[in-house]
């Protein structure tokens, strides 16, 4: 975890604070690490739900209710899946705000089509659903700690705008 992303969460509190919203998230390949930032900060159980590790498609089924046909059809680091993860966290959390993140950290695991480094984010603004697609370089720990801060610096630049 790094001081930036903790600083990140901090901002993203500020926001939500500020506009009476809470927050929730989906992870997959960042295993609990964008909850654990945002738990880092003081006072965020005034603004954070909860969180779900869906690191399996079976969790990401029964805990988010992503469908076992957009699984089968995108695969699990896809647009849709993590369209279908944030919206599944905000039903579950009854949250405003949802991110969700699924992706491939490596060092295996990676295609010609989905490389190592590939996160999908998705971002629930109540009701409304995006998602983003990056690519990091780095090994699984550099993948991992970008995507934490990719994920927390856009959800505030969306909540901006």
């Amino acid at each position: 975890m790094t001081n930036n992303s903790i600083f990140l969460a901090q901002q993203l509190g500020e926001q939500l604070q500020q506009l009476g919203w809470s927050v929730t998230c989906a992870e997959s390949c960042t295993g609990g690490g964008i909850g654990y930032a945002i738990t880092s900060t003081s006072g965020s159980s005034s603004w954070f739900k909860s969180g779900y590790i869906t690191y399996s498609n079976e969790a990401k089924q029964s805990m988010l209710g992503v469908s076992e046909q957009t699984l089968a059809k995108f695969g699990a680091v896809s647009q849709a899946v993590v369209e279908q993860m944030a919206l599944g966290a905000t039903n579950a959390a009854k949250a405003n705000v949802a991110v969700s993140v699924s992706g491939i950290a490596g060092p295996d695991g990676g295609s010609a089509e989905k490389p190592v480094g590939t996160v999908w984010f998705g971002f629930a603004i109540n009701g409304d659903v995006s998602a983003v697609c990056q690519c990091f370089s780095g090994d699984r720990h550099e993948v991992r700690s970008k995507a934490i801060e990719y994920a927390l610096n856009q959800l505030s630049s969306l909540l901006k705008s």
